[in-house]
């Protein structure tokens, strides 16, 4: 076992090895390395967890957003794309401060009964999640090849299961892919951006400048700012992290979490400009056109081809396809957590998996719209966000779970006031969901 500080460095497969040593060597001052090369071992857990914030869900809000208001809302994915980074970085330092993830922290901290409704609620969660993530994989196979939805579901869960099969040879092929998965996204949409020549002035202008436009505005801004955090990535994040790379020597933890809060900001930022490309295309393209009642994924892909060219269409499908399949395969690794973590139970993720794509695969044969479907998966979702936010909020301001790395009172007051502010959008969308907007 390599030693850091008198503090055991954990190797948690031994094909991470490699990065684990080259890891140590840095927090210990002896590497000689260019910046970049001193950063590249601690990337990964953020691009892992940054894939739920490109997945298939954003895809439509985004693109209603855009299509109905132009670049108007630019400004709603900034303001909660930096909520983003501040969940996401304390989920990452409670894992490396305390060695355990959240779902293992409120199994320690709350009553039994708590945990067992905790538990039940976030498996519903990881289930909508992998529903919408699914459909979202199928939707890209069936718009890139035009085959029926129920195999291209299939073909999805084949896929996913090949993704997940990397686990076996450490966490570093799994970043690696997901991370891979990530930059096809990135550049899909760079791509997209480029073709629809959007006004960059204008663009400028709505991302620092609040702005709405009747009441509809505010629905579609509260639904890109209230969908933003997943419940189920907080918990996984913080479980990438707890068995990363370990020490408990107070100096060499804030050298680490700094490590971890770059990954997170490049990560974040990446998923950021992601979805203001979403908005963007959908702005030059469909808002300029007068086409505002693009309501669907696959009404956004056949009218691309007319606008922009079959090219635009086809790398639409793509990034779709990489967001439905990485953001599966996270959704199931997020699963495996919850139950470990609340339970101490342990089940082989093949099967869980095999579970947990039955109902989409049910959703795709009755033939319900998929697009209708991730809408209501959504509504899941925001029954399950209180309990992952507040939670993580408490234990990382409490110095005797955290030690040196507990927050200081001003970031525990910003999150206070972010974890308010996510969880009342949650509760008003889905008030206007359940109440059909009136």
């Amino acid at each position: 076992m390599t030693r850091l500080a008198d503090a055991p460095i954990t190797v948690v497969r031994s094909g991470d090895s490699p990065t684990v040593a080259a890891a140590v060597e840095i927090l210990q001052g002896q590497s000689k390395k260019n910046p970049f090369a001193r950063l590249l071992p601690f990337l990964g857990p953020a691009f892992i967890a940054s894939v739920a914030y490109m997945d298939p869900g954003n895809f439509a809000t985004n693109i209603q957003g855009g299509a109905k208001f132009g670049y108007m809302l630019v400004w709603v994915i900034v303001a909660s794309n930096l909520m983003a980074m501040l969940i996401q970085s304390l989920s990452a330092k409670l894992g490396i401060a305390t060695g355990l993830n959240l779902a293992e922290q409120c199994r320690e901290h709350f009553p039994r009964w708590l945990v067992w409704t905790m538990w039940v609620l976030m498996e519903l969660v990881a289930m909508a999640t992998d529903l919408a993530e699914f459909l979202g994989a199928a939707l890209g196979f069936y718009l890139l090849f035009d085959i029926p939805l129920l195999a291209a579901g299939i073909l999805t869960a084949i896929f996913t299961f090949v993704i997940l099969g990397l686990e076996r040879y450490g966490f570093r092929p799994l970043e690696a892919v997901i991370t891979a998965f990530v930059g096809v996204i990135a550049l899909s949409y760079l791509a997209e951006t480029i073709i629809g020549q959007p006004n960059w002035g204008e663009i400028g202008y709505h991302a620092i400048v609040p702005q709405f436009s009747g009441t509809e505005s505010v629905l579609l801004a509260s639904g890109i700012l209230g969908a933003t955090v997943m419940p189920h990535v907080i918990f996984l994040h913080s479980a990438l992290t707890q068995g990363r790379i370990v020490t408990r020597d107070p100096k060499l933890l804030g050298r680490l979490y700094r490590f971890e809060l770059l990954d997170v900001l490049i990560a974040m930022g990446a998923a950021g400009l992601v979805n203001i490309a979403m908005l963007i295309m959908a702005a030059a393209t469909f808002y300029a056109q007068g086409l505002t009642e693009i309501g669907t994924i696959e009404e956004a892909h056949r009218t691309l081809a007319p606008l922009l060219g079959n090219a635009s269409s086809w790398i639409f499908a793509v990034s779709l396809l990489a967001s439905g399949l990485s953001s599966s395969a996270v959704g199931t690794m997020a699963g495996q957590v919850i139950m470990q973590g609340f339970l101490r139970r342990h089940i082989p993720p093949w099967i869980r998996r095999l579970v947990t794509m039955l109902p989409s695969l049910a959703v795709i044969a009755i033939g319900l719209d998929p697009t209708r479907t991730l809408v209501l998966s959504q509504v899941v979702l925001s029954f399950g966000l209180p309990f992952a936010v507040i939670p993580l909020v408490i234990f990382t301001a409490r110095r005797d779970i955290m030690g040196v790395l507990v927050n200081k009172r001003a970031t525990t007051l910003l999150a206070s006031i972010v974890a308010g502010l996510i969880v009342a959008l949650n509760l008003f969308l889905l008030y206007q969901t359940l109440t059909g907007g009136e």
